[in-house]
């Protein structure tokens, strides 16, 4: 199951009819002239053929719109970005409450040559352990976090405060704010999801690292006993999985025939790739990744969704009154 949205029913709420302008059949008439004649050209023969009554509705509407229906609007994505908040075990005001620890079990099905053992606290691993069998001659290799070690998953990081500030753009309009305009309506929403889109590809998108970068990266002073000078590990996060990578490494002698070829950046390098590190030249001779669904994850990727629908709805409605503006005879 999914997580629990705060109610937002179909999208913001739907225009109203307005009170003391014209009669129910010339309000209802508005949206029909909107709709029809398919574009511009049929906009502004609506628009032409409008009666000042008519206008006189869709003026009401707007102002409606602009003094209701968009702060509904606002406290609806407010209700759900807190939840987002929530996943990420931001602190609340005054709390003062430690974040929780998660135990997470990284393997793959049918094989047992990785298995990580990962403890996520907010944004940070603070516990790390990891079993290696070499393919080779089946050693297994065992190395873990030192205790005075957490590894930053930065990922997470960024989309937190990406979040706080979708938050704090929606905060800063509270209900006794009174928007003037449309266009001041569309910049607000544009703003917040802008946010929101680098919150969500900041855990859809990882990093693209060269082999030298993760050799180099503090990863690897992290562990006791210290990582042997032919395996690196890289974590990162995908959509809504915690996922480990441990590369093995065959050191390339000086004289060896084979045609020497740096590999640029990626997310996952494969057996064959090449790099040069500390005037020692290497190639992966084995690629194990292993990964695990983080639960809290998934439910902040589906309210930041759920947010930009409902942004972009809020925009559809505004843009629909643009529309009838820009075309109105003068």
């Amino acid at each position: 199951m999914g997580p629990a949205v705060p109610d937002v029913a179909h999208g913001a709420p739907p225009l109203r009819t307005a009170k003391g302008s014209g009669s129910a059949q010339s309000s209802a008439a508005a949206p029909c002239a909107l709709g029809a004649g398919g574009g511009a050209g049929g906009v502004g023969v609506a628009a032409a053929m409008a009666s000042q009554g008519e206008r006189a509705v869709l003026e009401e509407e707007f102002k409606w719109l602009l003094q209701e229906d968009v702060h509904a609007v606002l406290r609806q994505l407010q209700d759900i970005l807190k939840e987002a908040s929530h996943r990420f075990a931001l602190p609340t005001s005054g709390s003062g409450g430690a974040v929780r620890q998660e135990n997470f079990v990284l393997s793959t099905s049918g094989t047992d040559q990785v298995k990580g053992v990962m403890t996520l606290q907010g944004d940070a691993l603070c516990q790390a352990d990891v079993n290696l069998k070499m393919p080779r001659n089946n050693q297994l290799l065992h190395f873990a976090f030192r205790e005075d070690k957490q590894w930053k998953l930065q990922q997470i990081q960024d989309a937190r405060n990406h979040v706080n500030q979708a938050i704090y753009l929606l905060m800063n309009r509270d209900v006794n704010y009174q928007f003037k305009t449309g266009l001041e309506v569309l910049k607000l929403m544009d703003a917040v999801m802008l946010q929101l889109s680098r919150a969500r590809n900041r855990l859809t998108t990882p990093a693209t690292l060269t082999l030298p970068e993760i050799a180099s990266s503090g990863l690897t002073k992290m562990f006791t006993p210290a990582l042997p000078p032919d395996i690196l590990v890289n974590f990162y996060i995908n959509l809504n999985k915690l996922c480990l990578t441990v590369y093995q490494l065959h050191m390339l002698q000086p004289s060896t025939t084979k045609n020497f070829k740096p590999t640029g950046g990626s997310v996952l390098h494969n057996p064959g790739a090449m790099f040069e590190f500390g005037s020692q030249r290497y190639e992966v001779s084995h690629v194990h990744k292993v990964e695990c669904v983080v639960p809290w994850l998934n439910d902040a990727l589906v309210f930041f969704t759920v947010s930009l629908q409902l942004c972009q709805q809020l925009k559809d409605k505004i843009s629909v009154f643009s529309s009838y503006w820009n075309y109105r005879p003068y």
